[in-house]
């Protein structure tokens, strides 16, 4: 097992390269018309994208349905990635769309596989990687991102500070995280020069434990869910998205660098996803390094806490959420 787990796969790559930047076939009942910009959202229920708002904070998307193949506004493709059982000769794929489209590319390169049963713990994973034994896993990757004619964006072991359990980097001994995004930057500046590196919190309370060094980051990377449920189990009520940015925000600005909110998403009661899809791409004044908010476009993968499931962040309603392919565990 441990030979198959160190190699890099050519299995074919289900979600993350064709299927996340939109190459996989589109709707049955075609694309969805571009919402005009500033234009209310209108049958919330049907259609939640976000409202672009000139002056505003750009917009991306992890588009696995391609319902944002046709939104001009859309500047960010998002593809996730495993290192582990990976088709990356899709990658041209992905990348002609982007550029088609004129869109930047944002690659989220996740240090394990999508097949649970191929994955290590958590501390040998940890070891591995400190020791350069996935060095090998990186460099395929990123030797193929070094061809892409669009411009690149890598986030690498996101969310280290996530609280939940949802990743098995998540809540390493501090250091050794540093150390890992360390090891790893220094070899997306090797290899790909012209990339920009994400550093990408969840946008908790202890996420400065973790900040690996002002050289070693071009772009901070939060996550930002609402989830009206979640909000008043948490929170007593529900919240805006300027209040759910705000704390990952505060830490983070700091460091000198861009702001985005890497993976977007929100669902619920049609007035409370009617305010969010008019509010995120507002211009916040208390936000000012805010640059761009990307979507993700998808059920969610994991059950969320307190037994609240998996809520739907896709924009579009009542559609084929039953697409076969590769899950993220």
């Amino acid at each position: 097992m441990s030979e198959r787990i160190q190699s890099v796969s050519r299995r074919t790559l289900m979600r993350g390269s064709l299927l996340a930047a939109g190459v996989a076939p589109l709707l049955a009942a075609g694309p969805v018309p571009t919402r005009a910009q500033g234009a209310a959202p209108a049958m919330a229920a049907r259609d939640k994208r976000p409202v672009i708002h000139p002056g505003g904070s750009k917009l991306g998307a992890y588009d696995p349905y391609g319902d944002f193949s046709n939104d001009q506004g859309v500047v960010t493709e998002h593809l996730f990635l495993p290192w582990e059982d990976v088709e990356l000769g899709a990658l041209a794929d992905a990348d002609a769309y982007a550029l088609a489209r004129r869109r930047n590319v944002l690659v989220t390169v996740e240090p394990w596989s999508w097949a649970q049963d191929w994955n290590v713990t958590a501390a040998r994973l940890r070891d591995d990687i400190l020791a350069g034994r996935r060095d090998a896993n990186m460099r395929a990757i990123l030797e193929v991102l070094a061809g892409f004619k669009s411009p690149v964006t890598i986030r690498w072991a996101q969310e280290m500070d996530n609280p939940y359990g949802r990743f098995t980097w998540s809540n390493w001994r501090p250091a050794d995280y540093v150390a890992a995004f360390r090891r790893m930057a220094a070899l997306m500046r090797r290899i790909t020069p012209d990339a920009r590196i994400m550093w990408s919190p969840r946008g908790e309370r202890t996420l400065g434990n973790y900040y690996p060094g002002s050289e070693f980051v071009d772009l901070v990377g939060l996550t930002v869910f609402g989830y009206d449920k979640f909000d008043v189990v948490q929170y007593g009520r529900t919240r805006t998205f300027a209040e759910s940015v705000k704390q990952g925000y505060d830490l983070t600005v700091g460091y000198g660098k861009p702001i985005w909110v890497a993976e977007l998403g929100y669902a619920g009661g049609s007035e409370y996803v009617a305010r969010w899809a008019q509010d995120v791409t507002r211009n916040y004044p208390e936000y000012p390094e805010l640059k761009e908010v990307v979507y993700f476009n998808d059920r969610e993968v994991w059950a969320w806490p307190r037994g609240l499931g998996r809520p739907n962040w896709r924009v579009v309603a009542a559609a084929d959420l039953n697409y076969p392919r590769r899950e993220r565990p």
